[in-house]
């Protein structure tokens, strides 16, 4: 059976959690808020890193926080290269996830249908209409 937990998976969980730090510690751009490294993609030969990062508390500007973290990526490389003892970084590339906020609309255009379906099937039936189980 091959690997079933291959090496570029395992060096992903590391890149999230160490990346995870050193944004909040190295990144200390007061226009940058609140940054969650939701997922980490690294190439077989572990060149390459692709990092999913969300946005918590509705940032107004996005494309200012995709320039802030594309900015972030060259100052990120080193420390997490020493971080992981890995010879050569992976180079960064940062993504915003939009799965998050997709799920949000999702979970309230749900709701609100429930809700216009519970208005439009108001039960007419009274308790007099209702036959006496005690008959």
């Amino acid at each position: 059976m091959a690997n079933a937990f291959p090496r570029s998976r395992r060096v992903a969980e590391q890149i999230q959690r160490v990346l995870s730090e050193l944004i909040r510690r190295e990144l200390r751009d007061p226009r940058l808020g609140p940054v969650t490294i939701v997922d980490v993609q690294v190439s077989k030969d572990l060149s390459h890193a692709k990092v999913f990062y969300s946005i918590l508390g509705g940032n107004k500007d996005p494309k200012l926080t995709e320039e802030i973290m594309r900015d972030g990526a060259k100052l990120l490389r080193g420390p997490l290269g020493r971080a992981l003892s890995l010879r050569h970084a992976p180079q960064l590339t940062f993504v915003a996830d939009e799965l998050i906020e997709y799920g949000t609309q999702l979970s309230s255009m749900i709701s609100a249908a429930v809700k216009s379906d519970s208005e439009r099937h108001v039960d007419d039936v009274s308790d007099a209409d209702m036959p006496d189980k005690a008959e």
